[in-house]
């Protein structure tokens, strides 16, 4: 990209993983300096503990207010100055190619935020049938333009000048409990916005072994469930969206819990994996719908 194109700013979130964030910053500089793309480290330990990794390397600063939402707000902030800004995990690394893939559908489609795709990859040896097979992490995909509903932030475009005329930010109530980047990009398209996928755009997820475990990956469904009945309620307000999610988990429970008892019975790992989500899923809907939280991030290590 020539130097008279947008500005842009990659922000990376992170808190006590130093090991994942110094790989990380070499992928993106070879990523970043071609096109003359600035690195943002904004830091969520209040001590600074990833100064000495990120300084001379990015620009960074500390976020002392706990939560994703806050470290994204100050991103936010920090990049101000930017035409666009790209959230990227600090447990991620880039494809080969992955920052000018969203550059180029952001430019070709004119659109208000551009989502990549996001593979998870688990660590050599990693064999748990009833956690592949289970689909913890798979994403949803979709095609190369599609308009999404939502996206994450963790490979994610942000075009500010639209940010900035949508007013929007992410909501800090839910800066430990996660879904913050949801509910974002669900404000941003009834404002009128449009995220368009760039599956081309891609980086890995490195599953790391603690999240590797089915107490895990069940809370993380649960947390979810809830988060997706808070973001509707949010959005379109209203005593019937909590009636729907109220509903809807109940169905997911009913369902995911018989096809729980038929992976059992048949000791196939994948009915049994897909049920349980389904009900740990089902169970976080009812919660939502019912106010309840799950301040995950509360819990552990942001990711």
């Amino acid at each position: 990209m020539a130097a008279a194109g947008p500005t842009l700013v990659i922000a990376v979130p992170t808190f006590h993983r130093l090991a994942l964030l110094d790989a990380l910053l070499d992928a993106l500089r070879a990523q970043a300096d071609p096109v003359g793309a600035e690195i943002l480290v904004v830091d969520n330990d209040p001590a600074g503990s990833a100064r000495e990794v990120v300084v001379g390397r990015a620009r960074y600063v500390v976020e002392p207010a706990r939560g994703l939402a806050a470290v994204r707000n100050r991103a936010l902030t920090e990049a101000a100055g930017a035409d666009a800004v790209v959230f990227i995990d600090d447990d991620e690394t880039p494809a080969p190619g992955w920052l000018d893939a969203l550059v180029a559908a952001w430019r070709s489609h004119g659109a208000e935020a551009v989502s990549g795709r996001v593979l998870s990859r688990f660590p050599d040896g990693f064999d748990d049938p009833w956690i592949e097979q289970g689909g913890f992490f798979v994403r949803v995909q979709f095609p190369a333009g599609a308009h999404q509903p939502v996206a994450a932030t963790n490979n994610l475009l942000l075009d500010l000048h639209a940010v900035r005329r949508f007013g929007l930010q992410f909501d800090e109530r839910m800066g430990l409990s996660g879904g913050e980047d949801i509910l974002f990009t669900s404000l941003l398209v009834k404002a009128g916005g449009r995220i368009i996928s760039a599956p081309d755009a891609v980086v890995f997820d490195d599953v790391t072994p603690e999240r590797l475990t089915h107490p895990w990956v069940l809370r993380r469904a649960y947390r979810v469930g809830i988060s997706t009945v808070v973001t509707r309620t949010v959005v379109h307000g209203g005593l019937a969206v909590r009636l729907r999610g109220l509903a809807g988990g109940a169905a997911r429970v009913v369902v995911g819990g018989a096809r729980w008892l038929l992976g059992w019975v048949t000791r196939a790992p994948r009915h049994a994996a897909r049920g349980a989500r389904a009900v740990a899923r089902g169970a976080g809907m009812m919660a939502g719908a019912l106010g309840l939280t799950y301040r995950e991030y509360a819990l552990r290590d942001h990711g």
